[in-house]
């Protein structure tokens, strides 16, 4: 049967990550089915389904599936791509108007279900930008919702991680200061304070032939570079 020729031809693309399975129970295959089911119902000739299996929403760069389907739209071999929900493309919103701007600039267009979004349309392009922004916004408010409980359990000596920062040591749930590894962690900051970055202080421990108390080696700048910048953020 030979398909109308004004009928677009579509990609589908679906992703999960492993987080998207373990907590929100987002599966690849009713990506595929939404995206089949809308595709049928709006007239879109889908090409081909595809998938980026454990993929990030940051990695956009890094999808294979995406970046596949991106080079199929930009050569011309398809009209469009189809979304279960907008953070399937990404979770950011400079990639999503990136995007929306790239399909807009090459002649493409992005359908996501979940929010009844088509860029062919001027109204549709507005909405994505409305929608990526709250998404962004809701995200940051989480992340410091998250920073703020975080410090609140900090103040209270809880424990906030499954190991506990250097100069500590958990006991009972609670973060207990380790003397030895206080005295060290008291000469790395005050080394830092003095304007010496985490590979100077390095070999300065190394010249006072201090060692890591949890090792008994000397003090690499990556594992000084990482204990100091743990201290700051939680004196911050």
């Amino acid at each position: 049967m030979t398909k109308p020729a004004d009928r677009p031809r579509v990609l589908a693309y679906c992703r999960v990550s492993t987080d998207d399975q373990a907590e929100n129970g987002v599966s690849m295959e009713a990506q595929e089915a939404r995206a089949l089911a809308y595709c049928d119902a709006h007239a879109l000739d889908v090409l081909d389904v595809v998938r980026d299996n454990g993929a990030s929403a940051r990695t956009v760069t890094k999808r294979a599936g995406l970046q596949r389907v991106l080079r199929d739209l930009r050569a011309g071999q398809a009209d469009g791509v189809v979304v279960a929900k907008l953070d399937r493309l990404s979770r950011t919103t400079r990639d999503v108007l990136d995007l929306v701007a790239r399909a807009d600039r090459e002649g493409w267009q992005v359908h996501s279900i979940a929010e009844h979004l088509d860029t062919s349309t001027p109204a549709g392009r507005f909405t994505v930008t409305i929608l990526a922004g709250l998404a962004q916004m809701e995200r940051e408010q989480a992340s410091e919702r998250t920073k703020a409980a975080l410090a609140h359990l900090r103040s209270q000596g809880k424990r906030t991680s499954g190991r506990p920062p250097f100069g500590f040591r958990f006991e009972d749930g609670l973060e207990v200061e380790v003397p030895a590894e206080q005295e060290v962690l008291a000469a790395m900051l005050e080394l830092r304070s003095g304007g010496l970055g985490a590979r100077r202080i390095a070999n300065e421990l190394v010249r006072r032939d201090v060692v890591n108390p949890r090792s008994g080696q000397p003090f690499s700048h990556g594992t000084v570079q990482a204990i100091v910048r743990t201290a700051e953020r939680r004196s911050a």
